[in-house]
């Protein structure tokens, strides 16, 4: 999977742009951005903060824009729609499936070994809400950007060299689709949001925890764990969808230089933008759990053929699902693949 370097100008833009634009007490307008993650981590610190040091840059002071990480107003993840929905936040970013079976075209990405980059995915994924998710999906709010990370992985505490490594092995896992593939290879799923990873880990309700590795750092994995497994090939295991929103009536309401402030940074600019920088990040947190010794296995390509096997009857479940809804799966599958190909997957 190429890519680009995305890190050193991120680092650049943000050192450009000036802090004191778009304060709080000077704006027009103040947005409130909420989202579970810890501020520190890659999402907040690379992705949320720049871009609303644009938008509030772009809208010449207009607009200011507070973060509040980890859950500061209150609630869990799976809340941060309703509070985007209800008004309690004016923005909000959140993991899609947190909210199992609510946003059932968007799991489309999230269908085992469909991710083949997580750029070009981020771009189908946006292009297929602007046709068609921000109405049938999303219609109670706006959609300021979709993206998905880079490659999943496994991280455990035992290690996993084969597919029969995983029976019995109790594996957190983000979403109901994803939870449904460890469950098809004979793990024990348990559903929960990232932030409760650690303290389960610790106590042993889980055994590890698929997830890629940009986020590892934030919640210290490679200290909890010693054995992380890769899937070779241009296939991932599994991705999961993001997506950030603001209140439909909050929106509608600013000004249209305020609103052409955000839709400027918003988009597929942010979607392909966050997807890089997420997929960056990969690098840094494999980093650390080779300096702290962990075993990493990477699956050859003839193992992985038989993952993508066992794989299959998630696919012919999902579909069946989405024919009870009146949803053509089928046609979204092949939608989102070629939409993947098309942008360079």
């Amino acid at each position: 999977m190429k890519r680009r370097n995305f890190i050193g100008a991120l680092a650049g833009a943000a050192c450009a742009t000036a802090l004191s634009v778009g304060s709080a007490w000077s704006a027009d307008v103040t947005l409130r951005l909420h989202q579970f993650l810890p501020p520190m981590a890659t999402v907040p610190k690379h992705i949320l903060k720049p871009w609303a040091e644009q938008v509030e840059e772009t809208s010449g002071g207009a607009i200011a824009i507070q973060h509040f990480d980890a859950m500061a107003l209150g609630g869990k993840p799976p809340e941060l729609m309703d509070q985007a929905i209800d008004g309690v936040a004016d923005i909000t970013m959140t993991v899609v499936g947190y909210t199992p079976g609510r946003y059932p075209r968007t799991e489309v990405f999230e269908l085992p070994f469909m991710m083949t980059n997580p750029v070009a995915t981020s771009k189908a994924f946006m292009e297929m809400v602007e046709n068609d998710f921000q109405e049938s999906e999303y219609g109670n709010v706006k959609v300021l950007g979709a993206w998905v990370h880079g490659p999943g992985l496994i991280h455990t505490k035992d290690g996993v060299s084969k597919l029969e490594d995983l029976q019995g092995k109790k594996l957190r896992g983000p979403t109901r689709v994803i939870n449904d593939m460890l469950n098809e290879m004979g793990a024990t799923p348990v559903g929960m949001p990232l932030p409760a990873i650690p303290e389960a880990l610790s106590k042993g309700v889980i055994d590890g925890t698929v997830i890629p590795w940009e986020v590892t750092p934030a919640v210290r994995l490679s200290e909890l764990v010693g054995h992380h497994t890769e899937f070779a090939g241009d296939e991932a295991l599994y991705t999961a969808t993001i997506i950030m929103v603001m209140n439909k009536d909050r929106y509608e309401s600013l000004s249209d230089e305020a609103r052409a402030a955000i839709d400027a940074h918003s988009g597929q600019a942010l979607s392909e933008f966050a997807a890089q920088v997420m997929w960056d990040y990969d690098a840094p947190g494999r980093a650390i759990a080779e300096k702290a010794g962990n075993q990493i296995t990477v699956l050859d390509e003839t193992e992985v053929a038989r993952w993508k096997e066992a794989a299959e009857p998630v696919y012919a479940r999902w579909i069946a699902d989405m024919d009870s809804k009146g949803i053509d799966g089928q046609a979204l599958i092949d939608e989102a693949r070629a939409l993947i190909k098309k942008h360079g997957g």
